[in-house]
């Protein structure tokens, strides 16, 4: 049974070392998604040969060389809102803790990645765009016909999905690690700051949708 203790050590793996390593995983899966799924897809086939095909050979190039921005900022903001959460509820957890606990957790993310696609390598071989953009692996998105859905509830509903579920676990986890309070206690933090701050996120997103 894992301890404590060894929680404690998965979260204080080497910030640099685990940083590089989600990077390079992330542009690998991206590689791959491009290369085998979405190049593959009609519209891409058809805009191969089209100045269109340019300004998406450059969109991509620029997914590419922004994926350690993103992390980045992603790590900072979030765990700036899991580090407000602990201080307010008088746990002692650095902001250097909380960033460390985001960036590994980030990394079950890369899991529906790998899933996606296996699926349109192995299962749906030939989808249209549409369906590539709109698939997340077990997701609330698949309860509903995503082609007759407002575009405004795409995104939201691949966001819920079951690996967001697990990241909320791995970040509850983390805090827990570091505070070695109660595990009830740091679920609370990580609800009331960041699961939180994620919902309204959603609400607002599909609000101001246009």
């Amino acid at each position: 049974m894992e301890t404590s203790t060894e929680r404690e050590s998965l979260y204080e793996t080497d910030k640099r070392l685990a940083f590089i390593l989600l990077c390079l995983l992330t542009f690998l899966v991206l590689f791959a998604k491009k290369t085998f799924v979405e190049s593959e897809t009609a519209v891409f086939e058809f805009l191969q040969d089209r100045p269109e095909g340019s300004f998406l050979q450059i969109f991509t190039a620029v997914q590419y060389l922004t994926i350690p921005l993103v992390y980045l900022w992603k790590f900072t903001v979030i765990s700036f809102v899991i580090w407000i959460g602990c201080f307010m509820f008088g746990y002692k957890v650095t902001y250097g803790n909380c960033w460390s606990v985001a960036l590994v957790s980030e990394f079950v993310f890369i899991i529906p990645e790998i899933i996606k696609i296996g699926w349109f390598m192995l299962i749906d071989t030939d989808p249209a765009y549409n369906a590539v953009l709109n698939f997340y692996p077990l997701a609330m998105i698949n309860l509903f016909d995503a082609e007759l859905l407002p575009k405004r509830y795409i995104y939201p509903l691949k966001a819920l999905n079951l690996f967001e579920l697990i990241y909320w676990g791995l970040l509850i986890l983390g805090v827990h690690a570091f505070a070695k309070k109660k595990k009830s206690i740091a679920a609370l933090i990580v609800i009331s700051s960041y699961v939180l701050l994620f919902l309204v996120w959603l609400v607002f997103y599909t609000i101001v949708y246009n």
